[in-house]
């Protein structure tokens, strides 16, 4: 018996608004258009569109959607002419045309959580604002991002008991993710129920799920870690690799016989 083919998902449209500098490297578009209004709500705080350049897709995270303005806000980190929609991004103006497909999503901060870890890279900073955003004023959250330097940070949302550390890249002199890793790791895990969301580059992932999962003991029913992408690879290559990727992570479980 076959499996019956998906149905194509629905390509949506959307007109660019404005662009704003967020930080050093990365540019925020602000796109509307009637397509947002049949959109349903985003109870995600990591849902993602592809956006589509002509038969290629690349996956952002959704940093806002304001249903009252009708606006959707998306997060480009720009990498001079390298990529195809960095430089789209750096490029936009209003009245600029982009299709979409989704939004999709799997992720928000949980109301019950004592202490909610929040890590990544430049990737992951939106999906990290917006679940900073989605938090009660009263909840802890503890907050590690890492950028290339001082000069990219940027404003976050923030409770009133959240601690966010930086970590420079530049200051280093180690790979993407390394640095952050080591400050994760050097940090713990706090006592209490704590709620993790970790993304970025898949060669942080590796290294933070084991001590997360075997040293730290968290509920892995609590942990949201997945790679956003890779290093060498582009996201046509990390996607088709991502499976084989994570099932070797598995496989590295001690707890297997």
């Amino acid at each position: 018996m076959t499996t019956p083919a998906r149905p194509p998902r629905p390509v949506h449209t959307a007109t660019v608004v404005r662009t704003e500098t967020v930080a050093r490297d990365m540019v925020r578009v602000i796109l509307t258009g009637e397509d947002l209004r049949a959109l349903p709500e985003l109870t995600f705080t990591d849902a993602y569109v592809k956006l589509r350049f002509g038969e290629v897709t690349r996956t952002y995270t959704v940093r806002r959607f304001d249903r009252g303005t009708n606006e959707m806000a998306i997060d480009f980190v720009i990498h001079g002419d390298v990529g195809l929609a960095g430089p789209w991004a750096a490029r936009a103006k209003p009245g600029d045309e982009i299709s979409f497909m989704g939004p999709s999503g799997a992720w928000a901060p949980s109301a019950d959580a004592d202490v909610h870890l929040l890590v990544g890279d430049e990737a992951a900073i939106p999906a990290i604002a917006a679940a900073l955003e989605a938090l009660p004023d009263d909840a802890r959250a503890l907050v590690f991002i890492e950028v290339t330097s001082a000069e990219h940070h940027q404003p976050l949302p923030a409770t009133s008991r959240t601690e966010i550390t930086w970590v420079h890249r530049d200051e280093h002199g180690l790979g993407y993710g390394e640095a952050l890793t080591r400050a994760v790791v050097a940090a713990g895990v706090p006592d209490g129920v704590v709620e993790a969301f970790v993304h970025g580059n898949a060669d942080m992932v590796k290294p933070l799920r084991r001590f997360l999962f075997f040293d730290a003991g968290l509920d892995r029913a609590r942990v949201s870690i997945s790679g956003y992408w890779r290093t060498g690879l582009n996201e046509d290559g990390w996607q088709s690799s991502k499976r084989e990727f994570n099932a070797a992570m598995e496989a590295e479980d001690p707890r297997r016989p």
